[in-house]
């Protein structure tokens, strides 16, 4: 089975398109979207608009190419669109949203399961932020912390005491559907797991999950996928590494207004994977 991995393209209209172009072209299996898939320009409350004006047609090029589009949300997509986004891929039978889910393409051994929670963030929108655990010390916060509603954003005025009555991302790992095979499952973690170099912010500093890290190296799933960072690979000079047998990427992205795209085509029989950058003119 082969993969095309990509994540962190923000709406980006040329970006998602240009998946779709090598889609048509290469005839993966399976395109996986790690989550951040809407616009992070403008209102972020305009986010439906895309999902209905842009993905739901999206969706059905691939439906109509008999190729798997398996997606989450990241943590710059609001969650108040998140029936929506369910409901818009609903509509088609080639199209999964992967958000605390399982998905197994028929006739095949290999399993997906998705979370899209992070560990906290500096920044104010904390609609999928959590502790990575009940020892996790928070970032240092900027600005004003809110979550998104139907009626607008919601000011928190204490985040941390907020936080506390939620679960951890170590509670919600262990709340994940369970596989069938966890030799043959892949995970698609929005977040990056700790202590693999993965993670590393623009500053040299790493914030993984230690949570996501202590699960792979115990469960030792065939392989896991993730994003969030869009700078690390630039910074750690890495895009994928082992944990013991498993085999944890994450192809980092340019930045919202930049012009490269990239992703990662992997081969799930052979575990050869290339990762590829293209730059528009």
């Amino acid at each position: 089975m082969k993969l095309l991995y990509v994540t962190d393209i923000h709406g980006i209209e040329w970006k998602h398109n240009e998946i779709l172009q090598i889609a048509s072209s290469l005839k993966p299996d399976v395109v996986i979207n790690g989550g951040d898939m809407l616009p992070f320009k403008g209102n972020l409350l305009h986010q439906d608009k895309f999902i209905t004006g842009f993905l739901d047609e999206y969706f059905s090029r691939f439906e109509s190419m008999g190729i798997y589009y398996l997606g989450l949300l990241g943590n710059d997509d609001l969650r108040i669109f998140d029936d929506l986004f369910q409901q818009t891929c609903d509509k088609y039978s080639y199209v999964a949203n992967m958000a605390q889910k399982r998905f197994r393409i028929e006739g095949s051994e290999y399993e997906f399961i998705g979370m899209n929670w992070v560990s906290d963030l500096p920044f104010g929108l904390k609609d999928r932020a959590r502790k990575d655990s009940v020892d996790f010390e928070f970032p240092k916060q900027i600005g004003k912390q809110y979550l998104s509603t139907p009626n607008g954003f919601k000011r928190l005025e204490d985040w941390f005491s907020y936080v506390e009555n939620l679960p951890t991302i170590e509670d919600e790992i262990k709340n994940l559907v369970k596989p069938s095979d966890m030799n043959n499952t892949i995970y698609i973690f929005h977040n990056p797991p700790a202590n693999i170099d993965l993670d590393v912010i623009y500053n040299s500093q790493k914030v993984g999950s230690k949570a996501e890290y202590a699960f792979l190296k115990e469960r030792q799933p065939k392989l896991s996928l993730h994003g969030h960072i869009h700078e690390s690979p630039n910074v750690s000079g890495k895009w994928h590494a082992q944990i013991d047998n498993t085999i944890s990427i994450q192809p980092g992205q340019s930045q919202q207004d930049d012009d490269s795209l990239i992703y990662v085509l992997i081969d799930l029989e052979t575990m050869v994977m290339e990762r590829k950058i293209i730059k528009i003119s």
